[in-house]
C-alpha cells in the first residue's frame, strides 16, 4: 500500500487523534524537548505509533521546502477524497456546508478547510476543474483540518448544487454586489455557502444555480476580502444562528 507524509504538529496530531493506525511512524527532531514535542510523544506512545528521533538536517530532506515544525509522520494510503452522499446520508442535524468555486491557491484552500473545522462544517465541495485539489501545502496549511472535514470534488459544480435544493438545502452564494446583506438576511438552518475566488468570484452557472446572493459589508477602503477570510465571517455568523 502507498504511504505520504504529513508534517507539521497540528497535521500529525489531528492525524493521531482521529486516524492512528494510519500512522506508521512519526520522525521528530532530536533536539526538541519542549512541551509540545512532549504532549506529541505521550499521544503517540498512547496509540502506540512507533516515534523515532531524527536529525533537522535528515527531516529538510524530508519534506523539501516544508515547514514542518520539526515532525513528520508516515501516512498508509492516498488522502481519501468524501463523497457527497455518503457525507449527507449520515447526518443527524441540518447540513452545513461550504462550496468553493474557482480557489486555485493550495494555502487559500488550506486555510478554508481551517475555517469549516473550526466553525463545525460538514464538508467542503469544490469542482474538480479550476481548482487547486488537497494537495500536501494546502493539508499544511489546514493545520490538521485536512484529516477532518471531508472534502468532496465534483464533477459538475452547477449540478451539485442542484441536488443540494432537491435535499432542501439552501444555497447562499457570496457576491460584493448583491442586494442583501449578511447581517440582514435570513436563511434556513440547511445551508450551502458559495465562495468563489477573491477578483473574480463565482462562474456565472454557480452564481444562477444559487438560492439567495448576500455580501459581506465593507466599511473601509478596500472592496473584497481574502476567501478564507470571507468564509470565516459567513461561517461563523451562520453558526451563530444555529
Amino acid at each position: 500500500m502507498s504511504s505520504r507524509l504529513i508534517y507539521g504538529f497540528h497535521a500529525v496530531t489531528a492525524k493521531l487523534r482521529h486516524d492512528p493506525e494510519a500512522v506508521k511512524e512519526i520522525h521528530i527532531d532530536a533536539g526538541r524537548h519542549d512541551g509540545r514535542a512532549r504532549d506529541l510523544l505521550a499521544h503517540a506512545e498512547l496509540q502506540g505509533v512507533k516515534v523515532l528521533a531524527t536529525d533537522g538536517k535528515r527531516l529538510d530532506g524530508m519534506a523539501p521546502g516544508a515547514k514542518h515544525q520539526g515532525v513528520i509522520a508516515r501516512i498508509e494510503g492516498e488522502r481519501k477524497l468524501a463523497h457527497l452522499d455518503d457525507v449527507l446520508d449520515t447526518l443527524e442535524e441540518p447540513a452545513f456546508l461550504l462550496v468553493l468555486d474557482g480557489i486555485t491557491d493550495p494555502r487559500n484552500l488550506g486555510a478554508c478547510l481551517r475555517v469549516a473545522d473550526a466553525a463545525g462544517v460538514h464538508a467542503v465541495i469544490a469542482p474538480k476543474d479550476r481548482a487547486v485539489g488537497l494537495t500536501d501545502v494546502a493539508a499544511k496549511t489546514a493545520c490538521g483540518a485536512a484529516e477532518t472535514v471531508p472534502y468532496v470534488m465534483v464533477t459538475n459544480l452547477a449540478r451539485t448544487l442542484r441536488e443540494l435544493q432537491e435535499r432542501e438545502i439552501w444555497v447562499i452564494g457570496t457576491a460584493g454586489e448583491a442586494a442583501s446583506d449578511l447581517y440582514a438576511a435570513e436563511w434556513p438552518q440547511a445551508t450551502a455557502w458559495v465562495l468563489g475566488a477573491e477578483g473574480e468570484g463565482m462562474r456565472r452557472l454557480t452564481r444562477e444555480n444559487c438560492d439567495q446572493l448576500v455580501r459581506i459589508p465593507m466599511h473601509g477602503t478596500v472592496d473584497s476580502l481574502n476567501v478564507s477570510v470571507a468564509a470565516g465571517v459567513c461561517l461563523f455568523e451562520a453558526r451563530r444562528r444555529r
